[in-house]
């Protein structure tokens, strides 16, 4: 017979399963021990570059009791967005990252875990928890090892052994406790095919990403002219990146996604290089209105277009 800690965790998962997520684990709330000298260094050797809010909160992005009073458990729930067909990836064809294609993902995450969190209260009773989807200092990927959802590759992004790495994260940080499940083995082995094809050597070395050299900082966080220096690596990418992805060997396992809202708008789809350097203020609010992109704006986005055009 299941104690009620195994039953609230059991009616958790199946919740989570039902509103769409592919995956649902759990760690103890604690304090992240090993990650603390890890997160210190990297911030030490400036690898954020201008992304001054990884620096903040320091304390906070390696203890979750520190953003729930009493939190007891984390929950993180991924959700696969491998798109059914990529867009044109051409020569001349204008890029941007699988997680933009459709509408942004914090919106579709944030709404989904909003339910998961109403159902856990009005199930389980008075659980004061916190919805998280890149909006406060968490380590979501380290969560979601600790989780058994996957294992942080030598990009640094999560890997799932079942679908790859094409997955967005979210939390529920709750004061409920509940089964923790045990952290993922790391099964990267001897591959190194994310840092041998990075054009811009980003990837220091395994398991160390400098982000201040990531074609996706350079074309959404940098708010200035991007360094002559990386000029012709870009390879066409004008809006995120899925290089170190896109190789790992992994996702051959990838399969499309179930969440609608992640479908590229069908002009979009349609976009040819001359559509992409000549979009207006007009067309970029109307296909990009929900999206990620932008977050770059429309002047962002043609200083991209413009340094790849002239590579």
């Amino acid at each position: 017979m299941l104690n009620l800690i195994e039953k609230h965790t059991r009616l958790l998962k199946t919740r989570a399963a039902e509103l769409g997520f592919d995956f649902c684990g759990v760690s103890r709330a604690e304090f992240l021990e090993e990650e603390a000298p890890r997160l210190e260094a990297w911030l030490n050797r400036q690898m954020h570059g201008q992304m001054g809010y990884m620096a903040n909160h320091f304390d906070k992005r390696l203890d979750p009791r520190l953003l729930v009073d009493g939190a007891k458990s984390v929950v993180t729930v991924l959700l696969n967005y491998f798109p059914s067909e990529t867009l044109p990836a051409g020569d001349d064809d204008y890029k941007i990252s699988k997680y933009a294609y459709g509408v942004d993902y914090h919106f579709v995450m944030k709404d989904k875990l909003k339910d998961l969190l109403a159902f856990v209260q009005e199930e389980i009773g008075e659980v004061n928890g916190r919805v998280f989807v890149d909006s406060a200092p968490v380590m979501d990927k380290v969560w979601a090892k600790r989780s058994g959802l996957g294992w942080v590759g030598k990009h640094t992004n999560l890997i799932t052994r079942e679908m790859g790495s094409f997955v967005f994260i979210g939390e529920l940080i709750l004061d409920l406790e509940l089964e923790p499940d045990g952290p993922m083995a790391d099964y990267c082995g001897t591959c190194t095919r994310c840092v041998d094809a990075c054009p811009t050597d980003a990837i220091t070395e395994p398991y160390v990403v400098d982000g201040s050299r990531c074609i996706s900082y350079f074309t959404i966080e940098l708010k200035e002219a991007i360094p002559d220096e990386v000029k012709g690596k870009f390879q066409n990418w004008v809006f995120g990146c899925d290089i170190c992805q896109d190789v790992c060997p992994w996702n051959r396992f990838a399969r499309p996604h179930r969440t609608p809202e992640f479908n590229p708008d069908p002009q979009l789809a349609g976009m040819t290089g001359s559509d992409w350097e000549e979009i207006t203020g007009e067309v970029f609010q109307e296909l990009f209105r929900r999206s990620a992109v932008k977050r770059t704006k429309l002047e962002g986005l043609k200083r991209n277009i413009g340094f790849v055009k002239e590579t």
